[in-house]
């Protein structure tokens, strides 16, 4: 492998220690101990020189956020930060300090702050031919060397995760690493063995203190170029293998993760535990990636962890999470979690809604069996100013999530979005290098924090009027606070005079300011629009008890299909078809509290093989009158779109349908039912 100008780097650390009566006593209250370990059997040195140990609290802390306690959380819980990013971080120009605001080395601070596992990604060969790195943190062996001695160095355990790539390894893509192209599915397996061994060789016997190796990352749709299912596990048994040969020989016990994301999708995860256990591959833990803005909800986390447990035996472990902690972009990169779309409901864009989340996170996990969490890149913070041309040092020092020079190599993703870093809002230092008060959330979950009871934030309001209907402000509005056991409603007054320059007669948007009674300031976002009053209109919800399907005969001919080629939008219609028999049915949904005013109905059918004599009509039944709209569908994807207009409704109630006699072998869907207020 051609790495250019990349070399293992001295680490020139060096610890002042106060030279006291209590010996072992740092200066800064960390307990130093020894943690070279020499193997009877081969010699070699175990981990580096003296580690700086850090104790958590023994009670309830004072802090600038507040947290929650765990009580039942057990000290070794696992509290990681995957800090890959730290050494090009550095050599860009960037600054890490402690809360003081002293310049300190950052694993320092993340052991004081309760971090007690650092995760190193790593990647083959992250250069071009003449050297010039891919970015990301150009995260290679020597590069984990370097850092995995310092976390080793203030007592910190060691995570490393191979991604068996040059480059980042995800869903999206898992290329092979340049010197394995062209190789058969054998032919990896066997490099990837040898890589496995030779790497973690090389890092252990530079004294890294290594817990824990990652075989692959995401590795939901292949892994290394290898798509196909057999071709996967054969590697992952390679890489397996080549951890336990190394654990045995080093005398440590290093335990095996293999990393999936997209636990939304538990059904799918559950498969590939099931395979793994079909092929029989050795691991110890099962890595999830669990983003709340990404990945569904902690119940779900927990449930995907209990059947991994209860079903498999394994042991789970949060591979991945983060949240952010300001909306603000620190260095002209678009970041990755923005805009109020993004948050999860009840966590602001603040230093203390992100302790909070993290807190949480782990809250659940511990619940669910969890070993731990690792946050993902907390120390990932801009080079430069936001406003400034950075790209010279990103492209120099790989700070930045890819440089021009990975275009060759990942020419479909990496290669056309090269520059800074969009993780900067979600990292638990500040733009400036300066650690941020949520950091200190790995240190309080056992006893918690206490803080003076403040307002976190005012999510904003957004509300929905229909064209020519009448506009309601909420009179009270939700307030949450650092202690959320506080959270509660306020009464807010809205600007009278925004409000009345809001013209519900034609769609527009507006903003509409308020203010609580301390005169804390809120915002109403207002729509003015052309609302759908139809529940679940298109069939995506899995829900479908607003909808009554009745039929002649013995057997109902339609179902909810999901099939996107047979629908108008989405996934799911209505679908109908019978291989012998006629058929007779229809689909309604009674909608109520509706305004007094004028409707209008639509649908959108398709489908083919109807005989001339077939009946299909759209329907509106208000008042005991029944409006219809008659059509015919034609051939699949000729979109039909029945509409009947001017529907009076006066009592609030109206009931909207298709009915269907159509013949045998005749076929088609219903998507996207639509009911407006027209007018007054």
């Amino acid at each position: 492998m051609n790495r250019g100008y990349t070399k293992l780097l001295g680490l020139g650390l060096s610890l002042s220690l106060c030279m006291t009566a209590l010996a072992g006593c740092g200066a800064d209250g960390g307990q130093q101990t020894q943690q070279t370990d020499v193997s009877e059997e081969t010699g070699k040195e175990q981990t580096a020189g003296d580690a700086m140990s850090f104790p958590l609290p023994e009670a309830s802390e004072e802090s600038e956020i507040y947290v929650e306690p765990i009580p039942d959380i057990a000290d070794d819980f696992i509290r990681g930060m995957d800090a890959s990013s730290v050494l090009v971080e550095e050599n860009s120009g960037v600054t890490y300090y402690n809360y003081d605001g002293e310049e300190q080395d950052v694993f320092m601070t993340l052991a004081q702050s309760g971090v007690n596992y650092i995760r190193l990604r790593v990647w083959n060969d992250p250069y071009d031919e003449e050297g010039h790195g891919y970015g990301g943190g150009n995260n290679d062996v020597a590069t984990a060397i370097e850092l995995g001695r310092r976390a080793t160095k203030y007592g910190m355990k060691v995570c490393i995760d191979f991604h068996y790539s040059d480059f980042w390894a995800d869903p999206k893509r898992q290329h092979a690493p340049k010197a394995w192209e062209g190789m058969s599915a054998q032919e990896k397996c066997d490099a990837l063995y040898d890589f496995t061994k030779e790497s973690l060789s090389e890092i252990l016997d530079a004294g890294v203190d290594v817990g824990m190796v990652q075989i692959g990352n995401e590795i939901n749709n292949g892994m290394a170029g290898e798509t196909l299912a057999p071709n996967v596990m054969n590697l992952l048994v390679s890489g397996s293998r080549a951890v336990r040969e190394i654990s045995e020989e080093y005398g440590r016990d290093i335990r095996i993760v293999l990393h999936y994301t997209n636990i939304e999708e538990a059904d799918k995860i559950d498969n590939i535990a099931l395979n793994l256990l079909n092929f029989g591959v050795d691991y110890d833990i099962m890595g999830l990636s669990y983003y709340p803005f990404w990945d569904g909800t902690n119940e779900n986390m927990q449930a995907v962890a209990r059947n991994i447990q209860e079903k498999y035996g394994k042991q789970v472990l949060i591979a991945e999470t983060s949240y952010c902690y300001t909306s603000e972009d620190g260095d002209g990169t678009a970041n990755s979690l923005a805009g109020t779309d993004d948050l999860v409901e009840g966590y602001a864009a603040t230093v203390q809604s992100q302790a909070s989340m993290i807190r949480d996170i782990c809250a659940a996990a511990n619940d669910a069996g969890v070993l731990g969490v690792f946050y993902w890149e907390g120390v990932w913070i801009p080079v430069g100013e936001a406003a400034a041309d950075n790209s010279p040092i990103w492209e120099e020092y790989g700070s930045g999530w890819a440089s021009s020079y990975a275009a060759d190599y990942d020419p479909d993703d990496a290669g056309l979005y090269y520059g800074g870093c969009s993780w900067d809002n979600q990292a638990m230092f500040d733009f400036d290098g300066h650690p941020l008060a949520s950091l200190n959330v790995f240190k309080y979950l056992k006893y918690g924090a206490t803080a003076p009871l403040a307002v976190d934030s005012v999510p904003d309001v957004y509300v929905s009027c229909d064209v020519g209907g009448v506009l309601a402000l909420p009179d009270q509005i939700d307030v949450i606070y650092n202690d959320r056991s506080a959270n509660t409603k306020e009464a807010v007054t809205w600007s009278a005079e925004q409000v009345a320059a809001i013209d519900t007669g034609v769609g527009g948007k507006y903003d509409v300011t308020g203010s609580l009674e301390d005169g804390t300031q809120v915002t109403a976002h207002v729509e003015v629009k052309m609302m759908n009053h139809v529940k679940n209109p298109s069939f995506e919800e899995a829900d479908t008890s607003m909808w009554k399907v009745t039929y002649e005969g013995e057997e109902d001919p339609t179902d909810f299909q999901v099939k996107a080629d047979d629908a108008y939008t989405g996934e799911v219609a209505y679908h109908f078809w019978s291989e012998d028999t006629d058929m007779e049915f229809a689909i309604e949904q009674e909608c109520t509290a509706l305004e007094p005013g004028t409707y209008q109905l639509s649908v959108f059918a398709q489908g083919g093989d109807v005989s001339d004599d077939c009946e299909m009509e759209l329907y509106a039944v208000v008042d005991g009158e029944e409006l219809t709209a008659p059509f015919m569908v034609t051939s699949w994807a000729d979109w039909q779109n029945p509409t009947i207009s001017d529907i009076k409704v006066a009592d609030g109630t109206l009931t909207i349908g298709v009915r269907m006699k159509c013949n045998a072998k005749s076929w088609g869907t219903l998507d996207d039912f639509t009911l407006n207020r027209i007018s007054d």
